[in-house]
């Protein structure tokens, strides 16, 4: 039995540390494979760039957490699917169109746009406590605080609180690291009830405001708030952090096309969408559920079964990218699916880009040697198959 579970425990250490050997393995066995998720609950698990694409945008494919949930209570599951932490990601219309609706302005291109000079600040600060270090972890000292103080700023919260707000994310992204999920939600909306009150007493211009004074007009419960809360600030890092540190890491494997980015800092837009092809920061689409017998591809799957959607094994699909484990900044096609697509495409995909193309840019800038500072087979990666990130990136700098 040991030996069985130290077996277990060393592919998914594997998997964790390079998963793409193993999707293109169940990519090209089928269209669609039954997987163990969590606890030995069976999933159908989609990965062709394609079905991929399609069940994105497919209603058929529910999100809606709770449902999700009875389903895997309904098989003797255990697993905390956080079915009472109701967002934009894990809902369905109507609630879904109606909480989107109160949030979406504040992240169209235009008011993006108007960001910028506050993420050159942040960044320009960043990086200057990076300067006459030997080393740095760029996911600690640089790749995490960048969007988290972003972030901070536009909800109104004190950026000294940032690393509480990931040991939050961890626990309830995760399930793993200093605390339980019911912990880390208790003490989050512990502290979200407190800043809540402090804004009625004292508003402000921020995002927290306008989410008060929705509450206190009845367009949201206070749960929504919470949830909406939650869902901004560790769905508006996270994946920041992630492209950040794997980006960085890419371009250290492929030098050519380092180099080729120094020589041309113009091409960062371009580049972004091949890092985010490359490496998908959420490698997993959030779990769904049919709702319906739904066909994919010549494999019917019957309704009220539970999906997961592989956007790490789509994005790297031969029949749909050439030479798709290469990095290619240059490739010039736009079409990955790491921001998802339909009703529940990525809100911050615009706040995202911004961010990586300030932080490269300046990054590369800044230092014109980085260099790995520890063995690549030590590098720990985020120890979740939703998430592809590193927990820290340690590197030589020299300016």
């Amino acid at each position: 039995m040991t030996t069985a579970v130290d077996d277990a425990a060393g592919r998914m250490s594997a998997f964790i540390r390079d998963p793409y050997p193993t999707l293109a393995r169940i990519r090209e066995a089928g269209a669609v494979s039954v997987v163990e998720f969590g606890e030995g609950l069976p999933v159908y698990l989609v990965t062709r760039y394609q079905d991929v694409r399609a069940a994105l945008m497919d209603p058929r494919f529910g999100q809606d957490v709770r449902r999700s949930q009875a389903i895997a209570s309904g098989r003797g599951s255990g697993l905390t699917l956080g079915s009472e932490v109701v967002h934009m990601l894990n809902s369905d219309p109507p609630d879904h169109t109606r909480l989107r609706r109160l949030i979406q302005g504040v992240f169209t291109r235009r008011r993006v746009d108007l960001m910028r000079p506050m993420v050159e600040r942040i960044s320009d600060g960043l990086l200057d406590g990076l300067r006459g270090r030997e080393t740095a972890d760029l996911v600690a000292d640089f790749a995490f605080p960048l969007p988290i103080m972003v972030i901070c700023e536009l909800l109104g919260f004190p950026p000294e609180d940032m690393h509480a707000f990931r040991t939050w994310s961890t626990a309830i992204l995760t399930q793993g690291g200093e605390m339980t999920f019911d912990q880390a939600t208790a003490e989050m909306n512990d502290y979200l009830r407190e800043l809540m009150t402090a804004r009625r007493a004292a508003p402000g211009e921020d995002v927290l405001t306008d989410l008060v004074r929705a509450r206190d007009a009845d367009e949201l419960t206070e749960q929504e708030v919470f949830s909406m809360v939650f869902l901004l600030l560790i769905g508006g890092h996270e994946t920041t952090v992630n492209l950040l540190g794997t980006a960085t890491l890419a371009l250290l494997h492929h030098p050519d096309q380092l180099a080729r980015l120094r020589a041309d800092p113009a091409a960062m837009p371009v580049a972004i969408d091949e890092f985010l092809r490359y490496e998908s920061p959420v490698s997993m689409a959030t779990l769904r559920f049919t709702n319906a017998d739904v066909m994919v591809d010549d494999v019917e799957i019957p309704a009220d079964e539970l999906v997961l959607l592989s956007l790490g094994a789509a994005n790297r699909d031969p029949a749909r990218f050439t030479d798709p484990d290469r990095l290619i900044l240059d490739r010039g096609d736009p079409g990955h699916l790491a921001f998802g697509q339909g009703l529940h495409r990525c809100l911050g995909s615009f706040l995202g880009r911004l961010e990586s193309e300030v932080a490269l840019t300046g990054l590369l800038e800044r230092f014109a040697r980085i260099e790995l500072a520890a063995a690549e087979e030590t590098l720990p990666w985020r120890n979740t198959i939703m998430l592809r990130g590193l927990e820290s990136l340690p590197v030589s700098l020299d300016g």
